[in-house]
């Protein structure tokens, strides 16, 4: 019986696999399996149980390719019982980075949609190439299993055009659709709906502005359900300062660095994507790493960690004004989740617009969803683990129920059913 989604995450040296039973998308199984292409791959697999009970164990084998990665993950999974036979899995959940203009919500995959996310490629050549190999190595080995697309930028496509256009030629936009298009959608929309339940709300019924902090980070305005602004743009460049990001800078930087030290086009990109940010900034990008050393009186620390929260507050000030009414401030992702010193610092100095931290409650959230605000403050402030795969299975999930052959009513995953 088809009882099991997996879902597959797919990145350039890197294969994350994690299934979820139904009809309750609880997740049983996670793989992520790394350094592909070296001789010292390194798969993490975490088996959950009945009980909740986790086991983990580390795998270390020479991987060439994603081809023999995903037959890695496969073997390992068969071992533990958790994907037995083809026979066991319903539907296959795959993260995309870029759907552009066309894809807007969940989509199951075809020849043509395969087609359409490989023409996507110029505007996510770091991540769509990477997301495809694992759509076709998933779909050889499990051609009777629907599989479904789930894109990264989807939950931004309700953005209007004031939000989302540059102030560039229209025919840059209308030729080569030059856009902001924003990323992270999985993760904004789950800690949206997560975010209204805790609040006891309809998502339908708050404003929020929802902030993913990791080594990949953005901001998104979020009102009544939907995306109306972020801060990721026609790449996941723009926007905050990351691990390895520069996030904003004045466009004309290029043109300068270019000129004066006589870099090549693909250097600099290759240094503003990977060797700048919070690793520019002082050299490391692990913000607990910065944290330690800034609090020891590393001053490139400090920087970095002053930097970062600077320009999400920033963001908070701004989407404020886009929203008029916020209901609420979420963190979510590694930093956002785990760091007390990040969303202290970013909410300081904010009470005029309603945003008032209680310090004993921010020191003490860490791993579960929890109000981080003083009582009575016309902002709550939060903190939602996000679960960005969860996401994409229940999305799966959904598109997999309106098919010719739909699941019976007892298997569809609902809001109420996690």
């Amino acid at each position: 019986m088809a009882e099991k989604c997996v879902v597959i995450n797919c990145g350039s040296s890197s294969i994350k696999l994690e299934v979820f039973t139904l009809p309750a998308l609880e997740s049983i199984a996670e793989g992520v399996l790394e350094k592909l292409g070296s001789d010292d791959s390194r798969l993490r697999q975490r088996r959950i149980g009945a009980d909740g009970n986790v086991r983990e164990e580390v795998h270390h084998r020479p991987v060439a390719d994603h081809a023999v990665g995903f037959e890695f993950l496969l073997e390992v999974n068969a071992r533990d019982r958790v994907i037995r036979d083809a026979s066991e899995v319903a539907a296959f959940g795959h993260r995309v980075v870029h759907g552009g203009e066309r894809f807007a919500a969940p989509t199951l995959i075809d020849d043509g949609v395969v087609a359409a996310i490989r023409g996507l490629i110029p505007l996510a050549p770091l991540h769509n190439p990477s997301n495809l190999l694992g759509i076709e190595e998933a779909r050889r080995r499990f051609p009777q299993a629907p599989h479904v697309a789930v894109f990264d930028t989807a939950f931004h496509q309700t953005l209007p055009p004031h939000a989302f256009r540059y102030a560039v030629p229209a025919e840059l936009y209308e030729q080569h659709r030059v856009r902001r298009y924003g990323f992270h959608g999985s993760s904004h929309a789950f800690v949206a709906r997560e975010a209204a339940r805790h609040l006891g709300k309809a998502p339908e019924a708050v404003n929020l502005i929802t902030l993913h902090l990791g080594n990949g980070a953005s901001a998104a305005a979020v009102a009544g359900g939907k995306s109306i602004d972020t801060s990721m743009g026609l790449t996941p460049l723009e926007g905050l300062v990351m691990g390895t990001r520069c996030g904003d800078l004045d466009p004309a930087l290029h043109f300068y660095l270019l000129r004066q030290t006589g870099m090549a086009p693909a250097d600099l990109e290759k240094l503003l994507n990977s060797g700048s940010g919070l690793k520019g900034l002082c050299g490391v990008a692990d913000m607990r790493e910065i944290q330690n050393r800034a609090a020891a009186g590393d001053a490139p620390a400090a920087l970095a960690l002053e930097l970062f929260c600077y320009r999400i507050k920033k963001y908070v000030g701004a989407y404020s004004a886009a929203l008029g009414l916020v209901d609420a401030v979420v963190f979510t992702g590694g930093i956002g989740e785990n760091s007390a010193v990040v969303r202290e610092k970013v909410c300081a100095g904010l009470e005029n617009l309603g945003i008032v931290l209680e310090a004993s409650r921010n020191a003490g959230a860490a791993g579960r969803a929890a109000t981080v605000s003083r009582d009575g403050s016309p902002v709550a402030v939060l903190v939602i683990p996000t679960d960005e795969e969860s996401e994409i299975a229940r999305q799966t999930m959904a598109v997999v129920a309106s098919l010719n052959r739909p699941l019976k009513k007892e298997q569809l995953p609902n809001d109420e059913s996690r």
